[in-house]
């Protein structure tokens, strides 16, 4: 008797972080990015992509990925960004400044501040995430908070407001409604990197990250390259290749979100924080994915032991290729605000450099770095503005409040973050780690001084 079994797939409900076919044009237009020779083939990606979800098209987006993987780099491309250490580290430009190392007491009060400067510039972006700047703008205006200077609150979001804007207001995480941060994925790789250093120590390797994210949380906890990447566990694929395979998000934020707590155990050792950030983010990401992830982590460790904000955006960038298009981005911000270049204008540059309204501008590690940049060096240090900045230059809303609010929860310490900030956080972040459902910051802080050298 013949066996009538039959496998159907339905390609129509493949998983939306997850589906390659679907993200062809992504996968093209980050290709190029990256210097590899495929333009020629730009109308072939074209006609696969407009092709109805199915067995033929993703048969063919085999193929694309194929001839991606095998690409060579043109010829006239002026960037060189390796995604190993090694040869990271030998393209690096050493910034040399003053350092001073806070005792015990003082070190701890700026961890307290970095754990919560965090959560609160989250908290600020939260509510308004993945909302582009033409409705951002109107609605701070509307709301009276712009230029930005405190929490959306649930007082704001009236129905007659919501009626004016396509994005969803409605049911989000208002300051005036929580008790604690909630669960974010911002915050939860805080959280789960102190767990990963707990189990495994410090010179954990990206083998132990990968099971850790499997042991730790849900798939769904996951979004863009790194749901990609975990999918690719599963199935075997281990790092780097796990960053890889039919990964369209490779240099999206992802990793430079995750490298917070490298920097916080390693106060004042930019590059131990941005090689043990690398080992992180080799899982996922590549090239400036990777770089994004060294670049927030040495800001942070260098935002322990310097005030000058100059010197703890180049500490960071000293740790990534000095050849690198985040390198040149990045450098671009401070020497513009360094000319006289307003907030405003950076605003429209990086608006002009990167489109919000394209998942690739919107999402990418160098686009929102240079957010980060900006927030930094037009903030001052104030730490209420600066998140304000990052938050109201739109794209990531709440990843870039909050780098800004940890590098800047560090340098400032927890006495230099104003009580309505830190108010809704109440000391705790709610997360969807098993076994670490709520957080309690200050036995965080305890953990992470015990983990430091």
């Amino acid at each position: 008797m013949k066996n009538s079994l039959k496998i159907k797939i339905d390609y129509n409900n493949i998983d939306g972080f997850n589906g390659y076919p679907s993200d062809l044009m992504k996968e093209y237009v980050q290709s190029v990015e990256e210097g590899l020779d495929v333009e020629k083939y730009k109308s072939l990606f074209e006609a696969v992509s407009q092709m109805k979800n199915g067995e033929y098209k993703t048969r063919l987006s085999d193929v694309l990925f194929d001839m991606v993987l095998n690409a060579d780099i043109r010829k006239d491309y002026k960037y060189n960004e390796p995604s190993e250490l090694k040869e990271i580290k030998a393209l690096r430009k050493p910034h040399d400044f003053d350092e001073v190392m806070p005792d015990r007491e003082a070190l701890r009060k700026k961890l307290l501040g970095a754990w919560t400067g965090r959560a609160c510039g989250c908290l600020l972006g939260k509510p308004v995430e993945c909302i582009r700047s033409d409705e951002l703008i109107p609605l701070l205006k509307e709301t009276d908070n712009y230029p930005m200077h405190r929490y959306i609150l649930s007082s704001d979001i009236t129905d007659e407001v919501c009626s004016r804007y396509n994005f969803w207001l409605k049911g989000k995480c208002y300051a005036d409604t929580v008790d604690g941060m909630p669960v974010d994925d911002d915050t939860n790789y805080v959280v789960l990197a102190q767990r990963i250093v707990e189990d495994y120590g410090r010179d954990f390797e990206s083998e132990d990250v990968a099971t850790a994210w499997m042991k730790y949380q849900s798939v769904y906890s996951y979004f863009t390259a790194e749901r990609t990447a975990y999918i690719n566990f599963i199935n075997c694929l281990t790092p780097p290749s796990s960053a890889v395979y039919k990964n369209v998000a490779r240099e999206w934020i992802g990793a430079q979100i995750r490298g917070d707590y490298f920097g916080y155990i390693n106060p004042g050792k930019p590059e131990k924080a941005a090689e043990m950030a690398f080992r992180d983010a080799r899982i996922s990401h590549i090239k400036n994915g990777i770089y994004g992830e060294m670049f927030a982590s040495a800001m942070i460790s260098c935002a322990a032991v310097t005030d000058s904000i100059e010197d703890i955006i180049l500490g960071g960038l000293a740790q990534v290729p000095e050849s690198s298009r985040l390198y040149e981005a990045v450098t671009g911000i401070v020497d513009g605000y360094k000319s006289g270049v307003s907030v405003d204008e950076c605003f429209d540059n990086i608006h002009a450099a990167y489109d919000e309204h394209t998942d690739h501008g919107w999402c990418h590690t160098i686009s929102n770095a240079m957010i980060v940049t900006a927030a930094l060096l037009y903030g001052g240090g104030d730490f209420g503005k600066s998140i304000c900045i990052a938050v109201g230059m739109a794209f990531d809303t709440d990843c870039n409040g909050a780098t800004v609010g940890s590098v800047l929860g560090m340098r400032n310490s927890i006495d230099g973050i104003d009580e309505y900030w830190k108010k809704p956080i109440n000391n705790k972040i709610r997360t969807s780690i098993f076994g670490a459902e709520t957080v309690d910051i200050e036995n965080a802080v305890d953990k992470t001084l015990e983990h430091m050298e």
